[in-house]
């Protein structure tokens, strides 16, 4: 069995790989990591059958409804999330087959109403989505969460399982990749040892979190299986390495952009002052507010891609957009603007131009 760990650094998020004779299953697939998990399937060789959600997420969105779109894949998630574009909604005790492997389905509900946990058929190792982290477990405070149902998840479809059994949870934030079952009931520290129902709901009620920062988009997004609405494009563009994200822009990292500088047109959609404030601007790029940008887009080439920038990738973002509407083709936002560009330490011009 072919077994691979990938992680969205923006989300922290854990997206797992298996594959038996040709044939895979994504387990929390991240939206703007699709062109990385398909690359990683063309060479291993594995056709993708489906995508597995542990939940609706609060702070990505899946990238199953765009897998689907690229690989014919399948959407699995819990029938209890209520979430459409789904294929396949799963329930307790269902199986998910792929080669001659499969993963078990366990309803593990606490963290939201909707959770699972996918566990191998030899019971060797198990996905737990946000219901079990290391050394913690998701909250509980929203999305029908309840601390005393995710007590009683966590002990009777996860602890339950082999000592031996390893775990790989939907995130974590400290660069640890893998636990175990018996690491977990002795060390940790919210649901292992000696603490019960009691202690566990004290605990959970009294963490007073703020709300994921993607919360209002990821959820909505992910009761549609990361549909987006709307049109979306899907096909990446092939003059250079970009990243799309679920609002549909197209993104270019700073490095990438260094290496294409003489290739692209820059429009910097700042205002004047800022073009030469302490930040400077891209060499050979032109000013064009965004205010003006409409009005100005005849002083564009359409056949040579363009790359949006601004202070920090906001404005830059909606002249993207701006500019795919007016039939360009090729246009990408720079991810982070001048602010991340200064940061990583590129070049700068701070004359006028």
């Amino acid at each position: 069995m072919i077994f691979r760990q990938l992680f969205d650094p923006t989300s922290s998020t854990y997206t797992y790989l298996l594959g038996d004779s040709g044939e895979a299953v994504l387990i929390d697939p991240v939206y703007e990591q699709v062109p990385r998990d398909l690359a990683l399937l063309q060479e291993l060789g594995l056709k993708l059958v489906a995508t597995l959600d542990t939940h609706v997420h609060a702070d990505h969105v899946t990238g199953a409804w765009r897998l689907r779109q690229r690989s014919g894949s399948r959407i699995a998630i819990s029938a209890a999330s209520g979430a459409s574009e789904a294929d396949a909604p799963l329930k307790h005790g269902d199986r998910v087959s792929f080669g001659q492997r499969a993963l078990n389905v366990r309803a593990t509900p606490g963290h939201t109403s909707g959770c699972l946990s996918y566990v191998l058929d030899d019971q060797s190792m198990a996905f737990t989505g946000d219901s079990l982290l290391i050394r913690g477990c998701g909250r509980t405070d929203f999305q029908q969460g309840s601390p005393q149902q995710l007590f009683a998840s966590v002990h009777e479809q996860i602890l339950s399982l082999p000592g031996e059994c390893l775990l790989y949870p939907g995130h974590d934030y400290r660069g640890i990749t893998v636990t175990s079952v018996a690491e977990e009931r002795r060390y940790n520290p919210r649901l292992g040892g000696d603490v019960d129902v009691g202690d566990f709901s004290g605990y959970m009620n009294n963490l007073h979190l703020p709300h994921p920062k993607q919360m209002a988009v990821a959820v909505p997004a992910n009761l549609r299986c990361g549909k987006p609405e709307g049109d979306a494009p899907t096909d990446t563009p092939d003059w250079a390495p970009l990243t799309l994200r679920f609002s549909g822009v197209w993104e270019i990292e700073p490095m990438a952009l260094l290496e294409q500088l003489n290739k692209v047109q820059i429009v910097d959609v700042r205002e004047a002052p800022e073009f030469i404030d302490k930040l400077g601007h891209l060499h050979g790029a032109q000013l064009v507010p965004l205010s003006a940008l409409t009005e100005r887009m005849s002083e564009f080439d359409r056949e040579q891609p363009i790359v949006a920038v601004c202070r920090s990738g906001v404005r830059s973002a909606q002249a993207s957009v701006l500019l795919t509407k007016a039939g360009f083709s090729k246009v990408a936002n720079l991810a982070g603007g001048m602010l991340r560009w200064k940061i990583e330490g590129y070049p700068v011009d701070s004359d006028p131009a």
